[in-house]
Protein backbone atom coordinates (compact mmCIF):
# COMPACT_ATOMS: atom_id res chain seq x y z
CA UNK A 1 0.00 0.00 0.00
CA UNK A 2 1.07 3.41 -0.79
CA UNK A 3 0.52 6.49 1.36
CA UNK A 4 -1.07 9.69 0.18
CA UNK A 5 0.85 11.64 -2.38
CA UNK A 6 2.85 14.46 -0.71
CA UNK A 7 2.01 16.75 -3.61
CA UNK A 8 -1.70 16.39 -2.91
CA UNK A 9 -1.12 17.29 0.75
CA UNK A 10 0.81 20.40 -0.29
CA UNK A 11 -2.04 21.43 -2.57
CA UNK A 12 -4.58 20.90 0.21
CA UNK A 13 -2.43 22.96 2.61
CA UNK A 14 -2.21 25.78 0.05
CA UNK A 15 -5.99 25.75 -0.48
CA UNK A 16 -6.59 25.71 3.27
CA UNK A 17 -4.12 28.59 3.78
CA UNK A 18 -5.80 30.58 1.03
CA UNK A 19 -9.21 29.91 2.62
CA UNK A 20 -7.91 31.11 5.97
CA UNK A 21 -6.62 34.31 4.34
CA UNK A 22 -9.93 34.81 2.57
CA UNK A 23 -11.92 34.25 5.78
CA UNK A 24 -9.67 36.52 7.82
CA UNK A 25 -10.00 39.25 5.19
CA UNK A 26 -13.73 38.66 5.08
CA UNK A 27 -13.89 38.86 8.88
CA UNK A 28 -12.13 42.26 8.81
CA UNK A 29 -14.50 43.49 6.09
CA UNK A 30 -17.49 42.40 8.16
CA UNK A 31 -16.13 44.21 11.24
CA UNK A 32 -15.48 47.37 9.23
CA UNK A 33 -19.00 47.21 7.75
CA UNK A 34 -20.60 46.74 11.17
CA UNK A 35 -18.59 49.62 12.62
CA UNK A 36 -19.57 51.84 9.70
CA UNK A 37 -23.26 51.04 10.14
CA UNK A 38 -23.07 51.58 13.90
CA UNK A 39 -21.41 54.98 13.33
CA UNK A 40 -24.17 55.90 10.88
CA UNK A 41 -26.85 54.88 13.39
CA UNK A 42 -25.12 56.84 16.15
CA UNK A 43 -25.00 59.92 13.92
CA UNK A 44 -28.71 59.60 13.10
CA UNK A 45 -29.56 59.23 16.79
CA UNK A 46 -27.48 62.30 17.75
CA UNK A 47 -25.26 60.24 20.04
CA UNK A 48 -22.06 61.79 21.39
CA UNK A 49 -18.63 60.14 21.12
CA UNK A 50 -17.18 58.97 24.45
CA UNK A 51 -14.25 61.42 24.20
CA UNK A 52 -16.62 64.39 23.87
CA UNK A 53 -18.67 63.19 26.82
CA UNK A 54 -15.58 62.76 29.01
CA UNK A 55 -14.36 66.25 28.06
CA UNK A 56 -17.75 67.72 28.95
CA UNK A 57 -17.81 65.89 32.29
CA UNK A 58 -14.34 67.25 33.11
CA UNK A 59 -15.46 70.80 32.27
CA UNK A 60 -18.57 70.39 34.42
CA UNK A 61 -16.48 69.14 37.35
CA UNK A 62 -14.14 72.14 37.07
CA UNK A 63 -17.07 74.57 36.81
CA UNK A 64 -18.80 72.99 39.83
CA UNK A 65 -15.62 73.42 41.85
CA UNK A 66 -15.33 77.05 40.76
CA UNK A 67 -18.95 77.77 41.62
CA UNK A 68 -18.45 76.23 45.07
CA UNK A 69 -15.38 78.43 45.64
CA UNK A 70 -17.26 81.54 44.52
CA UNK A 71 -20.19 80.70 46.79
CA UNK A 72 -17.82 80.38 49.74
CA UNK A 73 -16.28 83.76 48.90
CA UNK A 74 -19.74 85.35 48.65
CA UNK A 75 -20.74 83.88 52.00
CA UNK A 76 -17.55 85.25 53.56
CA UNK A 77 -18.28 88.68 52.08
CA UNK A 78 -21.87 88.54 53.33
CA UNK A 79 -20.73 87.66 56.84
CA UNK A 80 -18.16 90.47 56.73
CA UNK A 81 -20.84 92.86 55.53
CA UNK A 82 -23.17 91.90 58.36
CA UNK A 83 -20.45 92.55 60.93
CA UNK A 84 -19.82 95.97 59.40
CA UNK A 85 -23.54 96.71 59.32
CA UNK A 86 -23.85 95.72 62.99
CA UNK A 87 -21.13 98.21 63.90
CA UNK A 88 -22.82 100.93 61.88
CA UNK A 89 -26.29 100.20 63.26
CA UNK A 90 -25.99 102.41 66.37
CA UNK A 91 -25.09 105.36 64.17
CA UNK A 92 -28.34 104.83 62.27
CA UNK A 93 -30.40 104.85 65.48
CA UNK A 94 -29.39 108.42 66.31
CA UNK A 95 -31.26 109.88 63.32
CA UNK A 96 -34.26 107.77 64.32
CA UNK A 97 -34.30 109.51 67.71
CA UNK A 98 -34.26 112.87 65.97
CA UNK A 99 -37.20 111.77 63.92
CA UNK A 100 -39.05 110.82 67.09
CA UNK A 101 -38.24 114.24 68.52
CA UNK A 102 -39.72 115.84 65.43
CA UNK A 103 -42.90 113.86 65.92
CA UNK A 104 -43.40 115.24 69.43
CA UNK A 105 -44.19 118.75 68.25
CA UNK A 106 -46.73 117.26 65.90
CA UNK A 107 -48.22 115.40 68.83
CA UNK A 108 -48.26 118.63 70.83
CA UNK A 109 -50.03 120.42 67.97
CA UNK A 110 -52.58 117.62 67.80
CA UNK A 111 -53.20 117.83 71.54
CA UNK A 112 -53.51 121.61 71.31
CA UNK A 113 -55.97 121.28 68.44
CA UNK A 114 -58.06 118.82 70.44
CA UNK A 115 -58.09 121.20 73.45
CA UNK A 116 -59.16 124.08 71.23
CA UNK A 117 -62.08 122.08 69.89
CA UNK A 118 -63.35 121.39 73.44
Amino acid sequence: MMGPDPKILDDIAKVAGGAVNIFSGLQQQIRDEIKSRMDDMAAKMDLVPREDLERAELMITKLRSRVDDLEKRMDALDKGGKKTAAKKAPAKKAPAKKAAAKKKPAAKKKAATQKAKK
